[in-house]
């Protein structure tokens, strides 16, 4: 399927978005004046920007504790979700969720969750609610390979099935569980995608660290769940090019590791290397987005270093929920 000039620029501007944000954060969070765990997402965007391009406000997905390119491929406020790491109360969630637990609703961005495996019970029941609804929404749970080993997953993949839920399960295998690699952790060998088939769901497996791979088999899962057919579940094959999180040594990386992926497995230098070659987009198109995105970058760190604190009085306020 060949996308058009102007769908080809807005998910390169995704996904430099996302890797400019993580980037940012990287050098900020040094300074010390963000507090609380950060898991940076650079290196994955195009798992999140292929999966989302597909997606309407009325699809949902439950994210990870490494969520923030997930939020801000499903449409999140990038202003926003500055201010909410810096712990604004102009935040998307009024400072109180931080990095781990910031969410969007109004876009269908249900939370990232710093539980590993937590998100697929809670998109298994958004799924459930799609089904019902009738209207060809899906949600989607995005995980890593440590939550494959996980009982929440385990019994979501299953329910999904016996519920015919309109849930897919998006597995992200960047190689490591926090510490671990995948290789030992896992137990079906190199594959994660045959534990969702052994529940009886429909699987497929894409190139991680390729825009049009991932883009072309979502369209293919997509269309298969909105149709009515139940759950599925994907493996896309990624990397991630800082620690699990941040301060992580990574002694647990062989010699050269980091820079062999970020040469060869770059999901941003792959895609301006497939456009440019086809001659889709030309460099100066790239390079112009390039500069629009670290502008609006800086000024979303701007806006969160001079955005209003919480005060006392709020840590009283969002306790319940009014129905």
């Amino acid at each position: 399927m060949q996308l058009s000039r102007e769908a080809l620029l807005r998910a390169y501007r995704q996904m430099k978005v996302i890797r400019e944000f993580e980037e940012r954060l990287h050098v900020d969070i040094q300074t010390g004046e963000i507090a609380g765990f950060t898991h940076l997402y650079c290196g994955q965007e195009a798992v999140a920007v292929g999966v989302c391009e597909h997606l309407t406000e009325d699809d949902k997905i439950v994210s990870t504790h490494r969520g923030h390119g997930h939020c801000l491929a499903k449409g999140c406020d990038v202003n926003g979700m500055m201010k909410e790491i810096w712990g604004s109360r102009e935040g998307l969630c009024k400072g109180k969720g931080g990095s781990m637990h910031i969410a969007d609703v109004d876009k269908g961005m249900l939370g990232a969750n710093g539980i590993v495996g937590a998100g697929a019970p809670i998109a298994v029941g958004a799924g459930i609610a799609c089904k019902l609804d009738g209207k060809g929404a899906v949600a989607i749970t995005f995980s890593g390979d440590g939550a494959c080993n996980q009982g929440t997953t385990f019994e979501a993949m299953n329910m999904a099935v016996v519920t015919k839920a309109s849930c897919i399960f998006v597995f992200e295998n960047n190689h490591y569980s926090e510490h671990t690699g995948f290789e030992y952790a896992v137990g079906t060998q190199k594959d994660i995608a045959s534990r969702a088939e052994a529940f009886g769901m429909k699987v497929w497996r894409g190139d991680g660290t390729d825009f049009f791979s991932v883009y072309e088999t979502m369209r293919e899962v997509l269309d298969y769940v909105r149709a009515g057919n139940g759950p599925a579940a994907v493996e896309f094959d990624t990397e991630r090019f800082f620690g699990h999180f941040e301060g992580d040594p990574q002694r647990y990386r062989g010699p050269g590791e980091l820079d062999r992926i970020r040469e060869l497995r770059d999901c941003l230098k792959n895609f301006r290397r497939n456009v440019t070659e086809a001659k889709l987009l030309d460099h100066a198109d790239l390079d112009a987005l390039d500069a629009e995105v670290l502008e609006a970058i800086e000024e979303s760190v701007r806006q969160a270093k001079a955005a209003p604190r919480p005060t006392a009085q709020d840590v009283l306020e969002d306790v319940y929920i009014s129905y």
